[in-house]
């Protein structure tokens, strides 16, 4: 056995379950036909496969970490992994096929829950999935070149409305618009670059722009550096059932944030 042989044995040594993201039909049958003594969970954006065990993947994380972190978040909520167990996991880093195998134990990531963020909030994960990828966008191009800021808050909409005040008119109040259509889009895009939040309901409607919002920002931690926009952010999502996605004009993060807490970070230039 060659050392490379020996380390890539003893990355699959004694685990407890094998993650394949995304896998092709003939990988994930080579792996449920194989009689071996852990269990098979695929992880992707859809079940192609037709798993038992599978952990869906609401967006289309860049970073292979940010995968990993999600796939071993589902597969403990799911019950499909216990936080001491050792995980072969199996992606894509620069092929279509399988290139890379990396061992991590359940309990390697802090629990974040950017799992619960997509499948235990009142909105429908289709709706926050849509608001990502407006904010991910907007965080590519900005406006006119220019780096912008936006917040969004999704679901839970009435009390949200209830806890905020308009800064200006709103040029959604009598539309039937949702977030996701490519010309409402647009126009949220363009709105973007005044004040205020966009509120956003259950079903992805877009109830309003322009929102001040005024929950009380006392006992709200977040992250050093970050500002006013976040802060609202935290607080509105700790005083509702909604979530907020956030991109900062600053460093050109979109971030979100439950129940008071900061669940996920990404780089929009990485998408």
């Amino acid at each position: 056995m060659t050392p490379l042989d020996e380390v890539l044995s003893d990355i699959v040594a004694a685990v407890d379950a094998a993650f394949l993201f995304s896998p092709s039909a003939s990988l994930y049958e080579d792996f449920a036909a194989a009689e071996t003594d852990y269990d098979v969970v695929v992880v992707g954006p859809e079940n192609a496969v037709d798993a038992p065990n599978f952990v869906e993947l609401p967006l289309d994380f860049g970073d292979v970490t940010a995968q990993v972190r999600f796939g071993l978040e589902g597969a403990i909520d799911q019950e499909l992994v216990a936080e001491g167990d050792t995980i072969a996991c199996v992606t894509s880093v620069f092929e279509d096929g399988p290139d890379t195998v990396m061992r991590v134990q359940a309990t390697e990531f802090s629990h974040s829950g950017v799992y619960d963020l997509f499948v235990n909030s009142r909105a429908e994960p289709a709706v926050i999935r849509n608001v990502f990828e407006v904010a991910i966008e907007l965080g590519k191009k900005g406006q006119k070149g220019k780096p912008v800021g936006a917040l969004f808050v999704v679901g839970d909409a009435g009390k949200v409305m209830n806890k905020s005040r308009p800064l200006s008119y709103n040029p959604f109040e009598k539309s039937h618009v949702h977030v996701g259509d490519p010309i409402v889009n647009v126009m949220l895009k363009e709105f973007s670059r005044l004040d205020g939040a966009f509120v956003i309901s259950d079903s992805g409607k877009i109830v309003s722009a322009y929102r001040y919002l005024e929950p009380s920002a006392a006992g709200v931690d977040i992250p050093k550096g970050l500002g006013a926009r976040h802060m609202a952010a935290g607080a509105i999502t700790r005083d509702t059932n909604a979530v907020a996605i956030v991109l900062s004009e600053s460093d050109g993060m979109v971030r979100a944030f439950k129940a008071g807490e900061l669940v996920l970070e990404l780089d929009p230039e990485e998408y």
